[in-house]
């Protein structure tokens, strides 16, 4: 059967599978944020999620009859027209029988049906027991859906039914929603980042002087986040090594948290060793406070402050560089300049490309006004063939996407080499 032919100019299709978990409550902030960006959403409930969240809820938020089995509307055959007709399928939550199931190509329901005959991106958002996500036959059907294209969210960690505690919580609908909206940006096209391991770093570093006070920056964490929803969309096993974020935790990476650029080093050290690449987006204090003051430094009544003595802080990037700790190692490091008298910012972007010795250089021109905290961007890319990539000003996110763009060709190129 021929998939129906639709108007280039129509809301984007979504199926929403729901399975039959405590957590299926959530997908109706999911679904609500779906339709409320445009997506025509169809939910599509195992017999167990209906016994969680009623038929007339779904119905009510998505403005589609909601069915589970292959019998209904038999004329319109939704196990063949939904999958068929779907720019993206969600499936929220992911129940360890309901990721078993679609490993094995089992279809003995609706949404079963519609995951076999989908072939649009197809993205599972699990949640269960820690022991039911750690269990050796869920890794397999996890890696045998990830092998065939299908992009598996790592669940978050977090209070579970009753007094459990650990992996195997649903991700923040929110969360969800971003990565869903990343897939769908991209397309058809195949998760180009699939199977590598991806470290990013984000936010910006602490000193601390006393107590109460410190030394830091104005980074939000907004970029480095960025980066972490795009890859996670493309495929990549994501670690997210986050210094004072205040942000959401983004749906399938493994969170890593550090306050100051030691910590921060120890963090990155620890898992640079298993990443196939490294993104070095977080703002690192090149300083730290010599000595740390145990109590608040007080005011005198003398009109002289205390001196503060600096020392130098290690410099994570160039340390990543020059000496990779993973053959074939792809390592992008950030550079948010100011430019001075007598060079532009892109002028002092290519003496840290060449002085690190890193693949590719994100080049920030900031300020008070600019880059950091602001949801829009611009940048230029350079690499160490001499390319350099201008990235208009624009969101975030489309700052991410150009970064692995430009990460998968230039890894493309070495592997070829």
């Amino acid at each position: 059967m021929a998939a129906e032919a639709r108007p280039a100019a129509s809301a984007p299709r979504v199926v929403l599978g729901v399975g039959g978990g405590i957590a299926a409550y959530k997908a109706c902030e999911l679904l609500r944020r779906l339709t409320e960006s445009g997506h025509d959403v169809h939910v599509v409930p195992t017999a167990s999620a209906l016994r969680f969240v009623g038929a007339p809820t779904w119905e009510a938020l998505s403005g589609h009859p909601v069915s589970t089995e292959v019998w209904d509307h038999v004329s319109e055959v939704p196990h063949v027209r939904l999958g068929q007709q779907a720019d993206l399928v969600v499936v929220a939550p992911a129940t360890a029988d309901l990721l078993a199931r679609a490993a094995h190509g089992l279809a003995d329901d609706l949404l079963t049906n519609t995951l076999l005959t989908a072939r649009c991106p197809v993205l599972f958002a699990p949640a269960m027991h820690t022991e039911m996500w750690q269990h050796p036959a869920t890794t397999e059907n996890v890696a045998t859906l990830r092998r065939r294209g299908a992009i598996v969210l790592d669940p978050a960690v977090g209070r579970l039914t009753g007094a459990d505690s650990g992996p195997g919580r649903l991700p923040d609908p929110e969360e969800i929603f971003a990565a869903a909206v990343a897939v769908l940006r991209r397309g058809p096209a195949t998760p180009d980042l699939a199977g590598l391991r991806v470290l990013i770093t984000a936010g910006g570093t602490r000193e601390p002087l006393d107590p109460v006070r410190y030394l830091g920056n104005r980074s939000s964490g907004l970029q480095g986040y960025a980066l972490a929803r795009a890859a996670v969309a493309r495929g990549a096993e994501v670690t997210l090594i986050a210094a004072n974020v205040s942000l959401p935790d983004p749906a399938g990476v493994k969170l890593l948290r550090a306050g100051t650029a030691l910590e921060l080093r120890d963090e990155v050290r620890a898992a640079a060793a298993d990443a196939d690449v490294i993104v070095m987006s977080a703002a690192v204090a090149d300083f730290r406070p010599a000595d740390f003051a145990p109590a608040k430094i007080k005011k005198t009544d003398e009109e002289s402050a205390p001196e503060v003595r600096l020392v130098q802080n290690p410099h994570i990037l160039r340390e990543l560089g020059q000496t990779r700790l993973r053959e074939g190692q792809t390592v992008v490091g950030f550079a948010a300049e100011t430019g001075d008298a007598e060079h532009t910012a892109l002028d002092l972007g290519r003496r840290k490309l060449a002085k690190y010795g890193v693949d590719l250089l994100v080049v920030n021109e900031v300020g008070v006004d600019k880059v950091f905290g602001r949801p829009e961007t611009e940048a230029v890319i350079l690499d160490a063939h001499g390319t350099e990539t201008a990235v208009a000003p624009g969101p975030k996110s489309a700052l991410a996407e150009e970064i692995w763009d430009r990460v998968a060709a230039w890894r493309t190129g070495f592997n070829a080499l």
